[in-house]
C-alpha cells in the first residue's frame, strides 16, 4: 500500500507514526520543533487521513506498508517513533524488520491487549447521522451523549470533511470497526526481539504503560529505557510537547 506522507526537514531520516483515528498532521507541532535537525516523514496509516482503505489492518500489514513508504523515500534505515496504535506499528516494524530501524521510541502503549473501550467510539462515529448541512456542533452535540469528553469528540470530529455537503469521513470507518480486534492486540512474531535502543514514553496522569508491562518491553527489546513525561496523559506529544521533547531530542541525538 503506498501510504501519504508528509516530510519536513533535512537530516536523518525519522518517522512519526500516528494513533488510532489521527492522522500524520497531528505530529505538525512535533514535525516542527524536529525539523530542523531531522528528516521527519509523518504517513497517513492504512484507513487513516488521504492513505488507502483495506479492510486488512493489521500490525505486519501496517509495518509493511511503513517500510514500503521508507522505499518509496529512499530511507534504507530510520529512527521511529510511534504512538498508540502508531506505537504498536513502530514495534511490529522494528521487530519484523530490524535492519529498517535505528532506534526505537514507544509513546504510551504496551505490547498488549487492551479492552475494547474504544469500540464505542467507533459505534458513535458511524452512528451519526451525515445529512447535508451538518454543522460541527451538531455533530459534537450528537457525539456527547456516548463521547462526554469534549477534548476527545474535538480530536475525533478532526476526521469529519464538513466542506463536503454532506459531510464525509477521511477515515476508513468500516475497516477500523471490523478491524478493532486486532487494533487492541498486539502479538510479537515467534522469537522476535530488537536489539537497538529503545525509549519508552509513559503519560505521569495515563493508565496505559503499566509497572507490570516493563518486563515485556525487556522480553522484546533488551536496549529498553522508560521515562515519563509530567504533566501529560495519553496524548504525550500534545499535553506536554515541550516535556516530550526534553526527553526524546537527547535519545535521538544518541544517548542510549
Amino acid at each position: 500500500m503506498r501510504l501519504a506522507v508528509t516530510e519536513a526537514g533535512e537530516g536523518p531520516p525519522l518517522l512519526l507514526l500516528h494513533g488510532l483515528f489521527g492522522s500524520g498532521q497531528n505530529w505538525g507541532a512535533i514535525r516542527r520543533a524536529l525539523a530542523p535537525r531531522f528528516r521527519v516523514l509523518t504517513p497517513d496509516l492504512r484507513n487513516h487521513g488521504a492513505s488507502p482503505r483495506a479492510a486488512e489492518m493489521s500490525y505486519a500489514d501496517m509495518a509493511a506498508d511503513i517500510a514500503g513508504a521508507m522505499d518509496a523515500a529512499g530511507i534504507s534505515r530510520a529512527a521511529v517513533l510511534g504512538h498508540s496504535m502508531g506505537g504498536k506499528a513502530a514495534m511490529a516494524l522494528a521487530l519484523s524488520h530490524p535492519q529498517r530501524v535505528d532506534r526505537l521510541v514507544v509513546a504510551d502503549i504496551a505490547p498488549v491487549r487492551y479492552r475494547p473501550t474504544l469500540r464505542a467510539y467507533v459505534a458513535a462515529m458511524q452512528a451519526l447521522p451525515l445529512h447535508p448541512g451538518l454543522l460541527r456542533k451538531e455533530a459534537d452535540a450528537a457525539l456527547a451523549a456516548t463521547i462526554p469528553e469534549a477534548g476527545i469528540r474535538a480530536f475525533l470530529l478532526q476526521n469529519l470533511r464538513f466542506e463536503a455537503d454532506p459531510p464525509e469521513w477521511r477515515i476508513g470507518l468500516a475497516e477500523i470497526a471490523a478491524a478493532m480486534p486486532e487494533i487492541e492486540d498486539f502479538t510479537a512474531p515467534p522469537g522476535a526481539h530488537f536489539d537497538g535502543p529503545v525509549l519508552v514514553m509513559a503519560g505521569e496522569r495515563s493508565p496505559y504503560i503499566r509497572p507490570e508491562h516493563h518486563a515485556l518491553f525487556q522480553g522484546l527489546f533488551p536496549r529498553v529505557r522508560f521515562a515519563t513525561v509530567p504533566a501529560a496523559g495519553h496524548w504525550v506529544h500534545a499535553e506536554n510537547p515541550t516535556g516530550f521533547l526534553a526527553l526524546l531530542e537527547p535519545f535521538l541525538a544518541g544517548a542510549a
